[in-house]
């Protein structure tokens, strides 16, 4: 784990390569050394009806809902939400200036009790991997 859900305007599809923002939350999850290359899912969700601020058709938004497995402090939670904030805002440079933008996240923990699953993932980026010496 983590599941990392972005869901975003469509009009920002102009604007910005959407699988191009799922690879730097990928990455940047993966480099905040918290979770297991295997348990990471990062998927996006076009939003074609919203509704923004004052209703102006050029308004956008990006929302990021991070879920991940119960355990750790709040302090390596804080980090990864801001690391992977920090990704997503550098990624978007510019954008804040040519469009009204609102960028928001969010961590939240799954009920270890609550939640069922089954990953063979892992098995195979471990198959993949070259041996000790080659």
């Amino acid at each position: 784990m983590p599941h990392l859900t972005l869901e975003y305007s469509a009009n920002l599809e102009q604007f910005c390569e959407i699988s191009s923002m799922c690879s730097v939350i990928r990455e940047s999850a993966l480099g905040t050394g918290v979770f297991p290359l295997g348990g990471i899912r990062v998927r996006a969700r076009r939003c074609d009806h919203y509704s923004i601020a004052d209703g102006r058709p050029e308004c956008a938004f990006i929302d990021v809902e991070i879920r991940i497995g119960e355990g750790r402090s709040l302090e390596v939670r804080k980090n990864c939400t801001e690391t992977i904030f920090a990704a997503l805002v550098e990624h978007l440079g510019d954008l804040f200036e040519r469009i009204p933008l609102g960028v928001s996240i969010e961590l939240r923990e799954i009920s270890a009790d609550l939640s069922i699953k089954k990953n063979s993932i892992h098995k195979w980026i471990e198959q993949d991997k070259p041996a000790a010496g080659e």
